[in-house]
């Protein structure tokens, strides 16, 4: 897959263009009455110590791969106290596996369907989750509540030249004027967010967090899903229906 070019070598994208499902679980369809929301939240701030590695996605297009090992990070934390010990070499066993042994990229939605089905290996254990949702990006209470009750989201982005920029210049991301703020076909690129600010989201991506503004999510965000791995928590439990979710579980494969 495609690298940054010049001094931004460290860089690599490998989402491929978005996949739409009309059958997708929507998350507002699942989501309890509103609750309170703080106007900044992070969960690596309530968690001290959560590590952001590279995860690879400096040598391979695995950055859909990338975000679910993120993602699983914080999942297990939240879930048994614990840090558990993700590897390259786990990410990258199940990128091939699932590109067929070829740096191509993936496609999220299809990724998200073999997390819930068969799952994959990672720190010698296999993980599965319940289900995922799609979210409305546009929607910024949907975003923030699902980051709050610390599912958090994945986004789907085709991002523009002025990102990478903005990126090495330790800048957020953030909408520019000019040929550079147009979307590059070339830089398909997923992350994981576990927190957001007044600002917008903030989300782990080549290996660090990286602030960006609302109006970036909605002119460069493609697609957006909140994965759930168990509904196990008082947060989940409060803002999730379960009994929805496990009926549209019952009706799909």
């Amino acid at each position: 897959m495609r690298k940054a070019s010049k001094n931004q070598s460290i860089l690599k994208f490998g989402k491929k263009p978005v996949k739409r499902d009309k059958r997708n679980l929507k998350l507002s369809a699942v989501l309890k009455a509103p609750v309170a929301l703080p106007d900044e939240y992070d969960f690596d701030v309530k968690n001290n110590g959560i590590p952001t590695p590279m995860f690879a996605n400096d040598d391979y297009g695995d950055c859909v791969m990338a975000g679910r090992a993120h993602q699983t990070l914080r999942f297990e934390k939240a879930e048994q106290g614990v840090l558990i010990s993700i590897t390259d070499k786990d990410v990258l066993r199940e990128y091939l596996k699932e590109t067929g042994g070829e740096d191509t990229g993936l496609v999220v939605l299809d990724s998200l369907k073999l997390w819930r089905k068969p799952g994959w290996r990672a720190a010698k254990e296999r993980f599965k989750i319940k289900a995922f949702a799609q979210v409305d990006q546009t929607n910024r209470q949907e975003i923030k509540r699902a980051v709050f009750m610390d599912i958090g989201v994945g986004l789907g982005f085709t991002l523009p030249n002025s990102a990478i920029t903005q990126f090495h210049s330790g800048k957020p991301w953030d909408v520019v004027t000019g040929a550079s703020s147009r979307r590059n076909p070339n830089n398909g690129h997923y992350v994981y967010v576990p927190g957001y600010t007044k600002i917008g989201p903030v989300c782990v991506t080549w290996g660090r967090k990286q602030q960006m503004s609302w109006a970036f999510l909605n002119k460069y965000c493609d697609e957006a899903y909140a994965i759930i791995d168990a509904v196990d928590t008082a947060k989940k439990k409060r803002n999730l229906d379960v009994k929805k979710i496990d009926e549209f579980l019952a009706k799909v494969a």
